[in-house]
């Protein structure tokens, strides 16, 4: 197994499909890097403008709003314009928009900066694992499509440790006037480098045969094929797969034979954020805090909790394409509940317990990002019909952020007025409901061409 997947990864039309997502994923480091880049720099932020605590809420949280705005523009514009020319775009909105933060004069500006950083997240996080999908071969798309995750997680590490280091080399008055500027702008580089990669990759073949121009779809599939054969004959298959589902559009994909899979997609998002995940992600110094845990020993808490989301992905990585994209998610569903479940019971005991404590929820992240936090992405992603996918991908990545807002704005509430045991119960339910609903609805997609998922589920 391990030869045969060296040698396979010499080929030159292997190499050119890693290459393809490799570059793609690049838009994932810079949705972890520029949405993990608060972090280190709210404290700052909150001196410079003498901001309350509703004002650093919407200086944090403005992302979203841009998430949410790009997401739904993603899908209709990726249809008409193309997967690779959004991602340029995105490229460009990477780098005006970190600019823009980093120049900001007043809270107001950077919130307007930051929004615009969130449409280029919205349309990254939409575009690129379809564009993934749209070019991998059935039996490693799961792997390729969770590059996008996995460099998102590596983003965070990233921007979590440049940002520490700029801090601790100056005063605290020059991090106050200048350190969050510079750590926002560090964002630049990997921008620019995206785009100027993006340059050399070749539009979806799907989306170019979709559009009519077959001879350029073609040439792309003999780059990512073995021979031109083989291409051929995927070519036959994505064309007879286009005129079956020729009526496609936004008002067929709520149709009987369609409004299963678009249910299955909106949800599986949506479970992936209500859950619980950023409630640890923005918010685990404070929760470790609350445990009786000193500033210092949360900032490492928090650092560890980021080293595990890049380790457990890369486990999910070697995993989805072996065990299957269901199983990973019951797995996941019931690990998650059980975990939660002792963090709210941790919560709830007279006598705080800090080890226990980071133990559940290490092993919830642990549990989450070896399943949900990629799965999620990858059945986005290939689940639905090619004449429908960009909406469809839209609709379903609008669940996730809505999701993502939802967690972000309500737990502080949830805590303050409920307590964070019963809020952590809360999660541990929801996480039982997942299991419930994966089990009923969700089909197992591993090893099947896009086009065999399509006649599988859409035609039943």
């Amino acid at each position: 197994m391990v030869s045969h997947a060296h040698i396979t990864a010499n080929v030159p039309w292997m190499r050119n499909v890693l290459l393809i997502s490799l570059v793609t994923a690049v838009g994932g480091f810079l949705f972890g890097f520029d949405n993990g880049s608060i972090s280190g720099t709210v404290g700052f932020l909150q001196h410079k403008f003498a901001l309350d605590a509703d004002g650093i809420g919407w200086v944090t949280s403005s992302i979203i709003v841009g998430c949410i705005i790009g997401v739904a523009i993603a899908g209709p514009l990726s249809d008409a314009v193309g997967r690779k020319k959004v991602l340029l775009l995105t490229a460009l909105i990477f780098i005006f928009g970190v600019l823009g933060q980093a120049l900001a004069t007043s809270a107001q500006i950077l919130v307007w900066f930051r929004i615009l950083v969130g449409i280029g997240i919205g349309l990254e996080t939409t575009v690129a694992p379809m564009y993934i999908a749209e070019v991998s071969p059935a039996r490693i798309r799961g792997r390729l499509v969770s590059f996008n995750q996995l460099f998102n997680c590596i983003g965070n590490l990233a921007i979590f440790a440049i940002a520490a280091m700029i801090a601790s080399h100056a005063s605290e008055a020059w991090n106050i006037e200048n350190g969050w500027r510079v750590i926002f702008a560090t964002g630049i580089a990997p921008a620019i480098v995206f785009f100027f990669l993006l340059i050399g990759v070749p539009e979806s073949p799907r989306w170019l045969i979709r559009k009519g121009r077959e001879q350029s779809g073609l040439q792309v599939l003999c780059k990512i094929n073995p021979d031109e054969g083989v291409a051929r004959e995927q070519l036959a298959t994505i064309k007879s797969a286009l005129q079956s589902d020729s009526r496609a559009g936004l008002r067929e994909l709520l149709a009987p034979r369609l409004r299963k899979v678009l249910a299955i997609g909106f949800c599986v998002a949506l479970f992936q954020q209500i859950t619980g995940i950023n409630a640890i992600f923005y918010y685990a110094p404070e929760i470790f805090k609350t445990a009786g845990v000193d500033t210092s020993g949360a900032m490492s808490f928090t650092v560890l909790i980021g080293l595990m989301l890049v380790l457990s992905t890369l486990v999910s990585m070697w995993l989805i394409d072996k065990v299957g994209r269901r199983s990973l998610l019951i797995f996941g569903s019931m690990g998650m509940a059980l975990a939660l479940g002792g963090t709210g019971l941790l919560f709830r005991a007279s006598e705080p317990n800090t080890t226990g404590l980071l133990a559940c929820i290490l092993a919830y992240v642990i549990i989450f990002a070896a399943s949900w936090g990629t799965v999620a992405w990858v059945v986005i992603a290939e689940i639905f019909p090619t004449q429908v996918r960009g909406v469809a991908v839209s609709i379903a990545t609008f669940a996730l952020w809505g999701g993502n807002f939802i967690v972000a704005r309500f737990f502080p509430v949830l805590v303050e007025n409920i307590s964070a045991a019963n809020t952590f119960f809360i999660f541990s339910g929801v996480s039982l409901v997942a299991w419930i609903f994966v089990i009923a609805m969700v089909p197992e997609t591993k090893g099947k061409t896009l086009e065999q998922i399509e006649d599988d589920i859409h035609r039943k």
